[in-house]
């Protein structure tokens, strides 16, 4: 990621795939067509300009993408953003006991 808050194309298709989104819902959620996002994530790693990163920066993390900056000699990449509170409420439910049955759906 450039310093200005730019992102690449690869960036951005690894968030969609990582966050199990098509690219139709994100090129909705981002309000641009989905050509043109088509186009961005066929860049490669060629720098976005600073209002596209921001607009689909702002979609993937509505989807749950975090885009970590580059940063001590390490590359930009992405990751599924999960507060202390979510991995709380998770262990919650997941303990809250009663009747144990399977969880395959016939």
């Amino acid at each position: 990621m450039a310093s200005d808050g730019r992102i690449t194309g690869r960036l951005i298709a690894a968030a969609r795939v990582l966050t199990g989104v098509s690219q139709a819902v994100l090129a909705d959620a981002a309000r641009i067509p989905l050509e043109r996002l088509k186009l961005v994530e066929s860049s490669g790693s060629d720098w976005l300009s600073e209002g596209n990163s921001e607009i689909l920066r702002r979609a993937l993390e509505a989807f749950g993408a975090v885009i970590i900056p580059e940063g001590d000699g390490m590359g930009a990449g992405v990751r599924l953003k999960f507060t202390r509170q979510d991995v709380r409420q998770i262990g919650r439910l997941e303990g809250e006991g009663g009747v144990v049955r399977s969880d395959d759906v016939p």
